[in-house]
Formats: C-alpha cells, sequence, structure tokens
C-alpha cells in the first residue's frame, strides 16, 4: 500500500505484544514463509524490505512491525521510512531518521528469557525509501544503508550515489502506481535508464503489496534486475493479508549459502531472488525453479494388484498450495490434468498403464509459478528425488 496523504487509521504505539489477537496453533503454523532448501544445499530466506512504522507514513511502532515479521517466519526486514514525506512529523518529530531503524533493531534482540515467537531470531535491516513525488524518477528503496540522515538532500542520483556509497542495495519501488502512473503499465524511462546504466539502480518490485506487474517483470528480466516483492505495510500485517485464511504476505524468497546478513545481500546483488505474491512465485527461471524443486516431489509406489496402475504420491514441503498442470504423456486413473497440493501435504495420483514404474517421470507446469510474464515453470519429477 502507498497512499501517501491518507490520514492513517490508527496509531499504535509501543504495545506489545502485537494488538491483533492472538494467533491460534495452526494460524501460527500456516503464515510462516518457511521453504525447504534447495538440491544444491542454499537455503531459501524470506525477507521483507519495504515497511513502515510511524517515523514515516505508518500506523505503528517499529517493535510492532519486528513481533510480525517474527510471526511470519522472515530471516530478514527493512524499516524504509520515507525521506521527503513526513505527515507524523509534528506528533513524531525526529531528526534523527536513522531512529526507527535502531527502534526496530532494539526490539529484535532474543533475550535470554524469551520464548515463543519473541525468541525467534530476526536480522533488522537500515533502509530508506527515496520519496519524489512524480515520475521520474517515483520512488526507491535503499537498504543495508549506513546512514539514512547523508541520504536526505539532493536529487535522485546524488541520493543513490550517496546510498552507493555506503555499500546499498537498492531497487524500484512499484514503477505501476496508478497515484504515478495512471495507466497502471510500468515503463522504463529515461532517468532510471541512466541509473541502472550507472549501476546505481539494482533491483525492481514486481510485486508490491496486493499488486503485480507484468511489465515491471519484463523490465526486470530485460535489464538484469533483481526482482523483488514485498509488503510495503503501514498498517497491520494481519488487516492487509489473509493470514488466518492461509495466506502469506508479499515478499522476496533469498536463495543463499550464508545465512547472514551479508549471505542476503550478496543474494540480492547477484539477483539470486524469487518474489512470493498471494502464493505465486515469480523470477528468473533458475530461482523458481530451484524453489520448486526442493520443495516438490514424487514417490512412486508398488502398482495395484493385477494391474499397471501405479500410485504416486505428489509430496509439497512448501508454505504454498502448488497447482500443478499434467503436461506428460500419462494420463491418471482418478484425477483431472490440473490439480492442487496443499501446502505441507502429499496428494496421491494413481497413474495409468505404466508398463515399467522404475522409469515412471511425471511432468508438470506449476500454474502458480512464474518464469515470465504468463511463462510458467515446467520440470519434470521423478521417483523420490526430483530429476
Amino acid at each position: 500500500m502507498r497512499k501517501l496523504g491518507v490520514a492513517a487509521a490508527a496509531i499504535v504505539l509501543g504495545i506489545s505484544p502485537i494488538a491483533a489477537a492472538h494467533d491460534g496453533a495452526a494460524i501460527a503454523r500456516e503464515r510462516r514463509i518457511a521453504f525447504p532448501k534447495t538440491m544444491d544445499g542454499r537455503s531459501v530466506l524470506a525477507v521483507d524490505l519495504h515497511t513502515h512504522s510511524v517515523f514515516s507514513d505508518g500506523s505503528v511502532w517499529p517493535d510492532i512491525r519486528v513481533e510480525e515479521a517474527k510471526r511470519d517466519g522472515l530471516f530478514a526486514m527493512a524499516v524504509s521510512e520515507h525521506l521527503e514525506y513526513q505527515p507524523h512529523a509534528a506528533d513524531i518529530p525526529h531528526p534523527d531518521r536513522n531512529r526507527s531503524y535502531q527502534l526496530a533493531s532494539e526490539a529484535a534482540v532474543v533475550k535470554p528469557d524469551s520464548q515463543g515467537v519473541a525468541g525467534r531470531p530476526l536480522i533488522v535491516i537500515n533502509g530508506t525509501e527515496i520519496t519524489k513525488v512524480v515520475m521520474p524518477a517515483g520512488h526507491i528503496n535503499a537498504v543495508f544503508i549506513t546512514d539514512a540522515n547523508a541520504i536526505r538532500t539532493g536529487d535522485v542520483t546524488t541520493q543513490l550515489k550517496t546510498a552507493n556509497a555506503q555499500g546499498a542495495f537498492t531497487f524500484w519501488n512499484h514503477p505501476y502506481w496508478h497515484a504515478q502512473t495512471p495507466t497502471g503499465v510500468a515503463a522504463m524511462t529515461p532517468v532510471h535508464a541512466q541509473l541502472i546504466k550507472d549501476k546505481l539502480l539494482h533491483g525492481i518490485e514486481v510485486a508490491n503489496g496486493a499488486d503485480i506487474s507484468d511489465e515491471a517483470f519484463r523490465m526486470a528480466l530485460d535489464n538484469n534486475l533483481t526482482i523483488i516483492g514485498t509488503s510495503d505495510v503501514h498498517g497491520l500485517i494481519d488487516w492487509e493479508y489473509d493470514l488466518a485464511g492461509g495466506g502469506h504476505r508479499t515478499a522476496t524468497l533469498i536463495l543463499t549459502g550464508a545465512e547472514t546478513s551479508e549471505g542476503v545481500k550478496t543474494a540480492l546483488k547477484a539477483g539470486a531472488t524469487v518474489a512470493i505474491y498471494n502464493d505465486n512465485l515469480a523470477g528468473k527461471k533458475e530461482n523458481v525453479e530451484a524453489v520448486v524443486r526442493g520443495s516438490l516431489k514424487i514417490d512412486v509406489d508398488a502398482p495395484l494388484p493385477r494391474t499397471s496402475v501405479v500410485p504416486v504420491s505428489v509430496i509439497n514441503e512448501s508454505p504454498v498450495d502448488y497447482i500443478l498442470e499434467n503436461v506428460g504423456h500419462e494420463g491418471f486413473y482418478d484425477e483431472g490434468h490440473v490439480f492442487t497440493v496443499k501446502a505441507g501435504s502429499t496428494f496421491t495420483l494413481l497413474v495409468k498403464n505404466v508398463p515399467d514404474p522404475s522409469k515412471l517421470n511425471l511432468t508438470f507446469k506449476v500454474l502458480n509459478s512464474y518464469i515470465a510474464p504468463r511463462e510458467h515453470l515446467q520440470l519434470t519429477l521423478s521417483d523420490s528425488t526430483p530429476g
């Protein structure tokens, strides 16, 4: 959500635990974005690099952002307050623009007696949102900065040079936002093209909150920009996403061999990411395939007695439902060619006319995965180990 100029519905100051009702066991489990490792041993870490608190135009204190992130199973989050837009400044004056990061960092510390959600580790990343009212240059996030105050002044090029000098990773926020792009169609501008050429701009939001853009996705692929998904949350995560119904916040999956802050930053710079949006996965083919192959398997059983009909278990170890379309030659005895394997569950198929079960493999399109606009990941799975 990017509703500049709209008064916040509520301001929650320093309340812990979170003002929402406590999650039941099922919701607490299902809201977590937890994927298994890839087949080559990399971790798949969920991060949210675009959030707001009352220190710009958000509705909550930074410690609420931290607790939400821990509940959602995030590895890291950034508090990225607007630099040029400060609607709460009269009530919460803060000349130090690093203050929300400091408060969030303090709230994330795991104390020796911490239990439950509070005991989960969380990396808090210092970030800021360069906020230009019109396009170009629109809004750009800089994360892994060391001092937001130093980025406050100048045009967007000057600000990004300062952020990059601090070692920042930067990305173009919601380039399709209808308040700045009335058509809702993201398009490259000369300003952004020059920033990319000068290596001052590294990524782009393909998904932001409730929004997703095919055009931003295409720009990412065509310009080798890191694909980003963020919540851009201003209110409560529980208000903005159907967590009780099994949903997840919009976020970025990081594929990394090092579960550290530096490991996240290195993966971002290398483009090793997948955006997760409404339980859809979007990213470069090699990254989406790595995530799916690490969490989707088949197990071929012995044929039914006196038949060549073979039971096959399709195992989903991810936190999202996989919607699969059978695009191979094999036919199913008891199921249509499109079916859903629920998160963390097993779906059993009966495959017809299998002369040699040891050689059976199945080819699927994963319909809630995207490797380019309107193009789904296709992969072939064989017994026990994705092939």
